[in-house]
């Protein structure tokens, strides 16, 4: 048994790490390769300005702008994008750490890593800084935490019933 729950936690741990690069990738480095070589290569000190000038530090702005032009653009990918990248985030942080079971710990540990992706894309032009994709990023592993909550229920009561 012992042999068993060592192998899960490795597929786990796997899986998660898997499960991050591809955060990464699909949110920082999203743009093609050399368009990151051109964007890294004219980095000067005023990309930070131009960071500034282009964020939106104004809550519910981007989603507002998001559902009024749902017709339009990419706007219903973009906000079910940022909800559904983070959903296995408060799925998975539960099931590696104990601490991180509890609501606010899960929700601290969300916060910091989503604010750091938000604040490198500030200060890197790899992105745009927006207070929305904070907001929505987190509701997505809000999400995910509610499902593994539900599913962690789900198994206790069915484990229960067998004995």
């Amino acid at each position: 048994m012992l042999q068993k729950e060592i192998s899960r936690r490795f597929w786990l741990k796997l899986f998660f790490a898997v499960y991050i690069l591809f955060v990464i990738k699909v949110i920082i480095f999203k743009y093609p390769l050399e368009e990151l070589r051109a964007i890294a290569a004219t980095w000067q000190k005023n990309v930070i300005l131009e960071g500034l000038g282009t964020a939106n530090f104004m809550p519910f702005r981007t989603i507002k702008m998001y559902i009024d032009y749902a017709y339009k653009l990419n706007s219903v990918e973009n906000l079910a994008g940022n909800l559904l990248v983070f959903v296995p985030l408060g799925f998975f942080l539960p099931m590696l750490s104990e601490e991180l079971k509890q609501f606010s710990e899960l929700f601290l540990n969300v916060f910091t890593f989503v604010l750091g992706i938000e604040v490198f894309q500030l200060f890197s032009a790899f992105g745009a800084f927006d207070v929305d994709d904070i907001l929505l990023n987190c509701l997505g592993a809000l999400i995910g935490f509610g499902c593994y909550k539900a599913a962690e229920a789900f198994y206790r009561k069915k484990k229960i019933s067998y004995r």
